[in-house]
């Protein structure tokens, strides 16, 4: 593969890169403003599909996909994927400009330890071995191991969206990402099932006779239209610096596991690579952690913050034919005095 086929899938990995994470932005706005005229999207309210911006945001998002598939065509994967990790710093910094949403040092190290684990993960995951038709496809979906991933899948959301989310969805960015997330490397793998179809059926092998082929793209739909749900909820309650890194975490995390687990494409894996995986999953947990951290120290000052009162006033009391200057520190009333009564 030539350099000029190179650049090309760069150029159109970046692209990609910019188009998602200015999505992010374009849909938070439009989350915004339909909060504002009906039930929130964090409420279950569904008020934002009526909003322009937010569908400008999903159109971008669906043009930056389109243009990483693309980029597969010209570059190689270990040069496209990790490209992925810059919608983050674009949304970020857009966050920053855009929304004001501040993000402070902590936040900023956890970013950078999220994106250089997930390179890490990344750079030394298998290769994946493409499957020649979708009939094969569906014998490595229903083998044991994916059979057991996709039903703790299920049961994972399920728990979450029954137990969980009434709790604590409000409060913990974990519950809508992570059932965003989970759901999302199911689309990922069904995704890909129907693009093999589409490929084959292309190339003269129609595969849309195939029941398994309607399947997948049931699936397909369901989860991405469940995923997108919740994407939204995290986007409506948390700031966008937040739930971009870690939804990038989670998403790319889960999106390897399960292409493993179906794939097997960690069958031929060396030591190396295994601990080079390793340490990047501890490195994308300790960006999470600290991206934690600076959720909740910004919480905590905000909450901390001294009423202007606490800074002490001072005024004057007539009492009689006195005046009398007096500060206050700790009391923010006092009691209203009127003059003596002249005996």
């Amino acid at each position: 593969m030539g350099s000029s086929d190179n650049t090309v899938g760069l150029a159109l990995a970046v692209a990609s890169s910019a188009f998602v994470g200015g999505s992010f932005i374009l849909k938070k706005i439009g989350l915004m403003r339909a909060g504002k005229l009906g039930v929130s999207a964090g409420g279950g309210g569904y008020t934002y599909l009526l909003e322009p911006l937010w569908w400008a945001g999903l159109i971008t998002m669906l043009l930056g996909e389109v243009a990483n598939c693309v980029a597969y065509v010209f570059a190689p994967a270990v040069l496209v994927t990790p490209l992925g990790a810059l919608s983050i710093i674009v949304s970020s910094v857009l966050a920053h400009f855009v929304l004001k949403e501040h993000l402070n040092k902590l936040g900023v190290l956890g970013c950078i330890s999220c994106i250089v684990g997930s390179v890490v993960v990344v750079l030394h995951a298998p290769e994946e071995n493409m499957p020649n038709s979708v009939e094969e496809i569906w014998d490595l979906a229903t083998q044991p191991a994916f059979l057991a991933y996709a039903l703790t899948t299920f049961v994972l959301v399920a728990t979450l969206v029954v137990f969980f989310e009434p709790r604590y969805g409000q409060k913990n960015i974990l519950i809508y990402l992570g059932i965003c997330s989970t759901m999302g490397s199911l689309t990922v793998v069904s995704i890909k099932a129907v693009g093999v179809a589409i490929k084959l059926t292309l190339d003269g092998t129609n595969q849309l006779f195939y029941p398994h082929t309607w399947l997948f793209v049931l699936v397909t739909v369901l989860c991405g239209v469940s995923q997108l749900n919740y994407l939204n909820k995290a986007l409506d309650t948390f700031d966008l610096a937040i739930v971009s890194p870690v939804y990038y975490v989670l998403f790319t995390t889960l999106t390897i596991v399960a292409n493993g687990i179906m794939f097997k494409d960690g069958a031929d894996q060396s030591l190396s690579s295994i601990a080079s995986e390793c340490c990047g999953l501890i490195t994308i947990l300790t960006g999470t952690i600290l991206l934690h951290a600076a959720k909740e120290k910004k919480a905590a000052s905000h909450a901390a913050s001294p009423w202007p009162l606490d800074r002490g006033i001072s005024w004057y009391i007539s009492l009689g034919s006195e005046n009398l200057l007096r500060n206050v520190e700790d009391d923010y009333f006092a009691a209203p005095q009127s003059s003596p009564t002249p005996v």
